[in-house]
């Protein structure tokens, strides 16, 4: 039996997430949603996360992570201390200098200009902590033609050719339901950071990690533009049946609809078995996976006639003890409510002094180091006198910064 994400310690933000990271600072300079995607991967882990706003009072950009204190911004903004600091100003960013002197890591996702216009780009922090490993994300890459573009989910779900793909055939570009170009970025950018900490332990030496929404979507076609680049094949629509394994796709039953994956020959024969229609094997439409391919609406229309006549439930225990891939197509109230999904941990709940929340928590099991929820977002600027006193700031220095709000 796996075990589920382990209950946090009761405590705020300096109680740790897990061990795996603890020994890693990270400077979080991050907003919306991919860097804050990334920044989370590190901070479920352990790593002491330093989350850097603007002051409250002076322009902040882009919210991060949707209204402060709603759902989004609570799961994106999970396990981390908050510091404010005013990087337009020569004091904020002697500041972050001095503290990525002492860092692991540095993420950010402003636009490719923003960072050298402030004087904190890699180059600038490099040269204060050459072993510091200091993550981009951005809209489309650091340079290229398209480097100043904004970016922004859906323009890259639409450039990188997802929209092309998703939705009915003849329905014409369909985005799909989450941000998966934010999200893939942000996931990749956690990697990257993670194979350069691993790579400085023998070169001593820090490095630039580079990602993009744009970059990010266009890895995710996966088989799809291998499709092109191998085989000279565009991709098209296909709707809810899968566009190579066949018969794959949404069956209506007498109650509902269920997702069947049937493809290769041995699932195909157990399948045609178990929906009580043996002369499917017969058929010569259906023979092989060739010619069920190109039969695939006869073979559609046939499985539609067949599922229709039990429920959802029915289907789903009868396939799956015939060894078929089948399931049932949950809303996400019904997904959270299924007996795996509980019994996985998915959904990790919280409460530090009476402030219960319930987070996505983390999809991977270490059994020795595992992720947790350690404590809720930090309010703005939680943790800025704390933060900066480990910083070797008097409380002198600290009321200076407060009076010309640099902090």
């Amino acid at each position: 039996m796996l075990d589920a994400p382990t209950p946090a310690p009761q405590g705020g933000a300096d109680a740790a997430a897990g061990g795996a990271l603890s020994r890693f600072t990270v400077l979080d300079l991050t907003r919306v949603r991919s860097g804050p995607t990334c920044v989370r991967q590190l901070a479920d882990w352990g790593a002491k996360v330093i989350k850097i706003e603007m002051p409250e009072g002076l322009d902040q950009g882009d919210p991060m992570g949707g209204p402060r204190g709603g759902p989004d911004f609570q799961n994106l903004h999970r396990n981390k201390r908050g510091l404010t600091l005013n990087l337009k100003s020569p004091e904020g960013v002697a500041i972050l200098k001095k503290l990525a002197a002492e860092a692991d890591v540095i993420v950010e996702n402003f636009r490719p200009d923003v960072k050298d216009r402030l004087g904190i780009g890699y180059e600038d922090l490099a040269a204060v902590n050459p072993r510091l490993v200091y993550a981009s994300i951005s809209g489309f890459g650091q340079d290229g033609p398209y480097a100043g573009r904004p970016g922004f989910d859906q323009i890259a779900q639409g450039m990188g050719g997802l929209m092309s793909i998703t939705g009915l055939p003849g329905q014409g570009p369909v985005r799909v339901g989450i941000p998966i170009a934010d999200l893939c970025a942000g996931i990749f950018a956690a990697q990257g950071i993670l194979v350069a900490l691993l790579e400085r332990e023998v070169s001593g030496k820090g490095q630039w990690v580079q990602t993009s929404l744009l970059q990010a979507q266009a890895f995710m076609l996966d088989f799809q533009a291998a499709r092109w680049l191998q085989a000279g094949e565009v991709p098209k629509q296909a709707g809810n049946n899968h566009p190579t394994s066949i018969p794959t796709g949404v069956f209506k039953t007498r109650d509902g609809h269920i997702n069947i994956a049937a493809t290769g020959n041995a699932i195909w024969k157990r399948f045609a078995i178990a929906a009580g229609a043996p002369e499917w094997l017969e058929d010569p439409r259906f023979k092989d996976a060739a010619s069920r391919s190109d039969n695939r609406d006869a073979l559609n229309a046939a499985i539609d006639a067949k599922i229709a006549e039990r429920t959802s439930e029915e289907w789903v225990t009868a396939l799956n003890e015939a060894g078929v891939p089948a399931g049932p197509i949950y809303s996400i109230d019904q997904m959270f409510a299924d007996p795996q999904v509980k019994h996985l941990g998915i959904a990790a709940e919280f409460d530090d002094g009476g402030k219960a929340q319930t987070y996505v928590a983390q999809p991977i099991t270490l059994s020795r180091t595992p992720s947790r929820i350690a404590s809720h977002p930090p309010a703005i600027g939680e943790h800025s006198e704390e933060v900066l006193r480990e910083a070797g700031y008097s409380e002198d220095e600290i009321a200076g910064f407060k009076s010309r709000q640099v902090i």
